[in-house]
Parts: structure tokens; sequence; C-alpha cells
């Protein structure tokens, strides 16, 4: 199965000002990137308040799976689009959606999810949409934790003022023989 993280940012490299805010400042062009791309893989995970950012409501068209530390989030599960992880390792629910026969599960955020995911190197890909603003402070991709891990570009598309960039992650990579 093939793990995708997929984020919008600023120019400085910002996801977000803080853990409440709405991800109402990105492109059309970015929204319409990430609807499309999320609805073909099936499901989306993100951490507990990215969820909140969305008025605590499934994304629809999709399987939202939410990592939660709060037995009673598992009270808002509805229909099917909706499932919360608690307290599970991000190994297993991988392991637990590809025995359910998803491809490809993306991983939409927060910093600390992503760093979960990214860390066990449980992500095959990156994709970022670079939007045309600048914050100056915030949330980055990932947790403020010293990492060393290359990238490979694998395209690079313009859409009005976006830019989308998709890398393969290399793991273990060395430039030392």
């Amino acid at each position: 199965m093939k793990t995708i993280i997929i984020m919008a940012q600023t120019l400085d490299g910002i996801i977000a000002r803080n853990v409440e805010h709405v991800a109402d400042w990105t492109s059309k062009e970015d929204k319409k990137f990430f609807v499309e791309s999320t609805k073909k893989g099936g499901v989306i995970v993100m951490g507990r308040n990215t969820f909140k950012t969305v008025n605590d409501k499934p994304l629809p068209g999709r399987l939202n799976l939410i990592m939660t530390m709060d037995e009673k989030d598992k009270e808002m599960e509805k229909a099917g689009l909706l499932e919360f992880a608690v307290a599970e390792k991000p190994q297993n629910i991988i392991a637990q959606l590809k025995k359910r026969g998803f491809k490809k599960v993306f991983i939409g955020g927060g910093s600390m999810i992503n760093s979960l995911f990214f860390d066990n190197q449980l992500v095959d890909e990156l994709w970022i949409t670079i939007q045309p603003k600048v914050f100056g402070s915030g949330l980055k991709v990932f947790t403020d934790q010293l990492r060393d891990v290359n990238l490979q570009l694998r395209s690079v598309k313009k859409a009005n003022q976006t830019v989308i960039l998709k890398y393969g992650v290399e793991y273990g990579y060395s430039d030392t023989k």
C-alpha cells in the first residue's frame, strides 16, 4: 500500500498558524487537488485537532480515520465515513487499511500525525502544494525533531499561483561510503 502525506503550506513552510487554524487560506486549485486525490485514494488519516478544523464532520466520499487519545471520540463514528483510531500505532493502522483492501492512504496532518508516520518510515511520498502566502510563524509539516531523510522529486505542476510538488521518500539513504 502506498502512503502519502498531502499538505498545503505557505512559501515559508507553514501549514497553519496554530492547531485551530482552518485551512480556508488555501487556493481553489489546492482544494480541488486535495479532494480529487483523497477521494481517489479512498481514505484520509488525520489527527483530532485537524479534524476539529473541519468542524468535526467527515470529508465526504472517503473514509476519514481520526487518530485520537480520547475513547469518547468513538461515539462520533458515522455511517462508515468516519472512524477513530484510539491510541493506535501507525503501523497497525496501515496494516488494518491494507487488510481492508485500500491501495493508497493519504495522511492529512497535522504535524504530529505526519511525524508519527514519517518517523516510523511508513510514508512513501510527500505531496506538497506551495501556496502564495507567508505567515511568518506557525505549524510546520513535521514537528521540530532532527531528521535527515532525502527526497526524490517526482513531479512539479503549476496550477495558477499554486505549485504542486510530489516527492518520493528515501529512508536510510547515505551519501557516505
